[in-house]
């Protein structure tokens, strides 16, 4: 038996301009978020992705199916509210960040590591005047916290929308460096994820595929996907 969902309840779906802040109209009835609030968007752009969202639904509605909506909802109930929290625990991303922590061996994983990360840091280093220190192995590997300030710095200043994209983007690749990288333009996110899954993909090689496993690497990778293009959405005016 499929699971309970609602049906669908209007006809009309369109964008509103509010005073430069976007809407939409249900037969001209406005979107809310589960919490109630108004469904105020940054972008036209974003306004016209979760119409056709809503537009796009049949006879009931399927949530899974409007990923824009869901990050809207929230940007405003969830990060909007909490925003400086949000910047804090996402800075802490750059004190455990992936590329910083290294392989012993085999030697072929040790440079395939190399290969992917050390260009990142590099970066990071040129545009934040932070250099993360490297380890190999699990044991943690102290931070100056200077440069961990200066990486976490471009994250207050994103608004709600963009720092709800920045968060899966941070804490799917589990990359500060790696998610600013997205944000700031230096790399879109369909080669960094797979930059963030070099241990991943060395092990499938070496293992051999497992079905199940690269099922839940792709619905990840659309999610990441998907941070991307609301990033988008938000800047887009």
């Amino acid at each position: 038996m499929s699971e309970w969902s609602p049906k669908r309840f209007w006809k009309d779906t369109r964008v509103a301009d509010e005073g430069g802040r976007f809407t939409v109209l249900l037969d001209d009835k406005p979107i809310r978020t589960p919490a109630k609030a108004a469904l105020h968007m940054p972008t036209r752009a974003m306004a016209e992705a979760v119409a056709a969202e809503w537009e796009a639904q049949g006879e009931r509605i399927v949530p899974d199916s409007m990923p824009v909506t869901r990050s809207a909802n929230s940007a405003i109930d969830k990060v909007m509210v909490q925003k400086p929290e949000v910047v804090a625990m996402l800075a802490e991303y750059g004190g455990t960040d992936l590329l910083s922590y290294r392989a012993d061996g085999p030697e072929e994983l040790v440079q395939r590591q190399a290969a992917a990360w050390d260009p990142y840091l590099d970066w990071a280093a040129d545009r934040f005047d932070a250099r993360l220190a490297v380890t190999g192995g699990v044991m943690p590997v102290a931070q100056d916290n200077a440069a961990l300030e200066r990486l976490a710095a471009p994250l207050g200043e994103l608004d709600a929308f963009e720092l709800t994209a920045a968060h899966d983007l941070i804490a799917m690749s589990g990359s500060l460096v790696l998610g600013l990288a997205v944000i700031e333009g230096r790399a879109a996110a369909a080669p960094i994820w797979d930059i963030s899954r070099v241990d991943e993909l060395w092990q499938a090689e070496v293992w051999g595929r497992d079905e199940e496993a690269e099922e839940t690497a792709a619905r990840k990778r659309g999610d990441f996907l998907h941070a991307e293009r609301f990033l988008q959405l938000a800047r887009n005016a």
